[in-house]
């Protein structure tokens, strides 16, 4: 008894001895901390291996301080891609096609809700893979500069000023509004003058002048950097003579210099080993980090960064340098909440719902009804849907990659051209299909079926044209025996053998759907048929966009963001990066289509263009004014593009037309409306051989109308622009 009393006396007086302290929580996870007090505090927390890895884009876990593992990898070009089901919205050379930076923010937008969602759902779960997390590489505003670049799709086109407005919109989207957190983390790629060939892609170097950097290369760039894009992805190839991600003009000079970024900069994926395996400038991967670190590069892509710890132990780098460039790539991961509790960011109650949803839906149709660009139309279109009968043939017509291009999402309810058409006619309407055709080989047993069909058909449509399987990234495109780039402009020739037989004889409409991320050669398509309308890669809602339009439910309003030559002897050589003789701005010959080109069912005229002064001085800015109005017996929308001409100066590079702006307007039957754009100085302004700003000297013409202002777009049946000189002093 008296054993028990004792025990329970140092019972109650160990209950009586203070507390141990309890261990403060790491800075690093205090929300209500500044972000870099919070940064400074995990690096200081980490080992030498432990940063290295934090510096990979496939982080481990690390336990001891409860940071969970973390892919930065993940894409977003047209969609939530490689990730489940997702909305899939045209892809990225489509909404180029629309000229329409509200509707770039409106899809980006959409896009990030769903990347949200889909992230707080896998959390949930546990789940943290590859193209599960927040940080998105997109978006690609290389420019197009030719069309044998397979990953020419994944662009907005040929134009610095069409790139740049789009791609500041996508990355406003992508990022939200919220002044505290990021939606999502934005990425500008591919840094910079990349656009091909693939297949020389890791060893390649890309010769461009100062004035093709100024005024064609990098201007998109500066627009998304000032726009305060979180990151910049560096390019696989070399440029003037340094690989891009060890390139100290580019990475150094310019982007962290010159436009003062902020964010961070990822490597492209295996870029890094090309240092010592392509382009040979340094000799191991211990030499590789050391070269990355030093030029700025945070983040790598790759296998290369483990051996950075290798580097400081050798002397070629410093553990502080590795600490400054891992700070600036966590404060990424800071700003997108991702070491705070659940709740502390206005993203984390998106969820499932969001995901697909029939507002979604709706604006991938939108977003494909304004990205298809009518080609030719001699009045068959737009077509009853109560005729008869209609056939559907071709490659194209009940294909899936037709309407994907790359870098894509996948979704359970993706609708072909053909389930389009299908559910576009009238149910008293009959309707057969028969594919005709292979993508890119003849048929095999020689027996045709379609062409008797066509003839006794009250119209046909076929869908001709390429997939992601014959043009896109290297090792992506199966089909390509050119890593994905098209050195064959051409269709395959079986599809314009079998275009041929169905024409044959035949007096009854043809419809020609085009499918595809690049200009092609569709001279005999465009000569055979009675119209062509080009759908690009138009996303789950292609089939629905198609009948829309082709049975005049929407009016086409897409324009063409790239010039199709006639062939590729137009061209320079596909290597040279010069731009003489390159896209609407460089090229003397008569092209095919020129950019900024598509019809319409509506009909636009143009007058009473003014300029705010006929003459005004080098500094101040000119407002321009010009009335549309919609002449003919349908609704439609119209892109006001905004030409300059410079006048040519003898020995001088000069633009025969530049692109300064753009605006899309929806006009009645009857309608019209006053559209007003402001010039400023840095617009008015050329770029010399020495890639600096000049004021012009001589007259500037001043073009405002529905298409290029040239020849071949009036002879192709685009309205016609009009014009005014300016004086600048």
């Amino acid at each position: 008894m008296k054993k028990r009393l004792l025990f329970l006396g140092l019972l109650a007086g160990l209950r009586q001895l203070p507390a141990p302290a309890q261990q403060p929580a790491a800075a690093f996870l205090d929300p209500a901390k500044p972000i870099e007090a919070r940064v400074q505090d995990l690096i200081s927390r980490l080992t030498l291996e432990e940063k290295a890895d934090q510096m990979m884009y496939n982080s481990k876990a690390i336990e001891r301080l409860n940071i969970p593992a973390y892919n930065w990898w993940n894409e977003a070009l047209h969609g939530v891609g490689r990730a489940g089901a997702a909305t899939v919205f045209p892809q990225a050379i489509g909404l180029g096609a629309t000229f329409d930076d509200d509707l770039a923010l409106r899809v980006s937008t959409a896009i990030s809700d769903e990347a949200r969602a889909m992230y707080n759902v896998a959390v949930a779960k546990g789940y943290r893979q590859q193209y599960s997390g927040l940080t998105f590489w997109t978006p690609n505003i290389n420019i197009f500069r030719d069309p044998r670049w397979g990953r020419g799709q994944e662009t907005y086109g040929e134009d610095p000023t069409l790139t740049g407005r789009l791609g500041v919109a996508f990355v406003q989207g992508l990022q939200g509004t919220d002044p505290n957190h990021l939606k999502t983390a934005a990425c500008a790629k591919h840094f910079a003058v990349h656009s091909g060939p693939e297949k020389l892609r890791h060893e390649f170097n890309a010769v461009a002048s100062p004035q093709d950097l100024q005024e064609t290369y990098l201007p998109a760039f500066k627009q998304l950097v000032d726009a305060n894009v979180e990151a910049v992805m560096c390019a696989y190839n070399a440029t003037n003579g340094e690989p891009c991600c060890g390139n100290t003009y580019l990475l150094q000079d310019v982007l962290r210099q010159q436009w003062g970024f902020k964010g961070h900069i990822v490597s492209d994926c295996w870029a890094l080993v090309d240092f010592y395996k392509g382009h040979n400038v340094v000799k191991t991967p211990a030499e590789a980090a050391a070269l990355a670190l030093q030029r700025g590069v945070n983040l790598n892509c790759g296998s290369v960064y483990p051996a950075l710890p290798e580097a400081v132990q050798l002397g070629l780098t410093t553990e502080a340098l590795m600490d400054k460039s891992l700070a600036i790539l966590l404060r990424t991961k800071f700003r997108l909440g991702l070491f705070d509790p659940q709740g502390s960011s206005p993203y984390d109650k998106l969820g499932a719902e969001t995901i697909n949803s029939a507002a979604h839906r709706a604006l991938a149709r939108e977003a494909a009804q304004k990205s298809l660009v009518l080609l030719k139309n001699n009045g068959v279109l737009p077509l009853r849907n109560d005729l008869a009968k209609y056939f559907v043939t071709g490659p194209n017509a009940a294909n899936l990659d037709a309407l994907l291009g790359n870098y894509y999402g996948v979704n359970p309810d993706m609708k072909t051209i053909l389930e389009g058409l299908v559910a576009g006619v009238s149910p008293a309407s009959q309707m057969q299909y028969r594919p005709g055709a292979l993508l890119d080989r003849p048929n095999q047993n020689g027996v045709d079926w379609v062409s008797g069909t066509a003839r006794t058909s009250d119209a046909t449509f076929v869908v001709l044209g390429i997939t992601g399987l014959l043009e896109g990234e290297e090792g992506e495109s199966i089909a390509s025996p050119s890593f994905g780039d098209r050195l064959d402009y051409n269709l395959p020739q079986n599809q314009i053998d079998f275009l041929r037989g169905l024409r044959k004889n035949n007096t009854q409409p043809i419809v020609a759907i085009i499918t595809g991320g690049s200009p092609m050669n569709l001279s005999e398509v465009h000569e055979l048929c009675d119209a062509v309308l080009l759908a690009w890669y138009p996303g789950q809602e292609g089939g629905n966009a198609v009948a829309d339009v082709v049975f005049g439910k929407v009016s086409p309003s897409g324009k063409l963001p790239i010039t199709f030559p006639k062939s590729l002897d137009q061209l320079p050589a596909y290597e040279s990066y010069g731009m003489q003789g390159r896209t609407y701005r460089y090229m003397t010959q008569e092209p095919m289509y020129p950019f900024g080109y598509g019809l319409s069912y509506a009909r636009f005229e143009y007058s009473g263009l003014r300029l705010s002064a006929k003459k005004v001085a080098r500094n101040k800015p000119v407002e321009v004014e010009a009335t549309v109005r919609n002449t003919g017996k349908v609704a439609g929308e119209e892109v006001v593009q905004l030409y300059l001409t410079h006048t040519p100066r003898q020995g001088q590079q000069i633009p025969r037309y530049a692109l300064k702006n753009f605006r899309r307007v929806q006009l009645q039957p009857g309608a019209s409306t006053t559209v007003r754009f402001t010039l400023t100085p840095e617009q008015l302004a050329l770029i010399d051989a020495q890639g600096k700003s000049i004021a012009p000297t001589g007259p500037v013409t001043v073009a405002v109308g529905g298409s290029l202002p040239s020849a071949r777009s009036q002879a192709l049946g685009a309205s016609k622009p009009i014009t005014a000189t300016l004086a600048v002093r």
